[in-house]
């Protein structure tokens, strides 16, 4: 078993140690040139560009469901295509035109957000992916969610960890 895997040792180093071709001899010229004619002819990347990146819905009550519109332009040189777009969770959903847009031209993203269960501060993203430069888009959403009656308080409640339990080896924390 040692003596094979020294002669595979070997056969690797071999192997390794014969390949001093340099690549960079191999490149052919003609290529190079023909790729450097194509990247100067291609158009450039769409952009989008959002009027606002980021949306305050205020004070909302628990269980409101909110929507807004993030408008955008495609600022670049060719089409844009949003192929995907997703919330940060279930309870944020974004809809969007599945046309590509022109460079010049307009386009909007519809983000509707669920309260229900969201008590307190709230910031939600929406990650969208799109055939732009970086290849992924953000916006994001944020919103003070008063809680319903009965539900979470707001303010600063006493942590179960706080508690101490009388139990010998239990000092300091709680089952609860």
């Amino acid at each position: 078993m040692k003596k094979g895997f020294l002669m595979l040792a070997a056969v690797a180093a071999m192997v390794f140690t014969s390949c001093k071709d340099n690549a960079a001899d191999k490149v052919n010229e003609e290529n190079q040139k023909e790729v450097a004619e194509r990247d100067a002819n291609t158009s450039g990347a769409p952009v989008m560009k959002f009027e606002n990146e980021m949306h305050d819905f205020g004070t909302i009550n628990e269980g409101d469901v909110v929507e807004h519109t993030f408008m955008f332009e495609n600022t670049g040189d060719a089409p844009l295509v949003v192929s995907n777009a997703k919330g940060s969770c279930g309870c944020t959903i974004p809809t969007w035109s599945k046309e590509p847009i022109a460079p010049g031209e307009k386009g909007e993203m519809v983000v509707k957000f669920n309260s229900n269960g969201k008590p307190n501060n709230q910031m939600k993203t929406v990650r969208i992916t799109a055939n732009t430069e970086s290849g992924q888009e953000m916006i994001k959403i944020k919103s003070f969610v008063t809680p319903k009656a009965g539900g979470a308080k707001t303010g600063n409640p006493v942590s179960k960890v706080q508690k101490t339990s009388t139990q010998p080896g239990h000092e300091g924390h709680n089952h609860d």
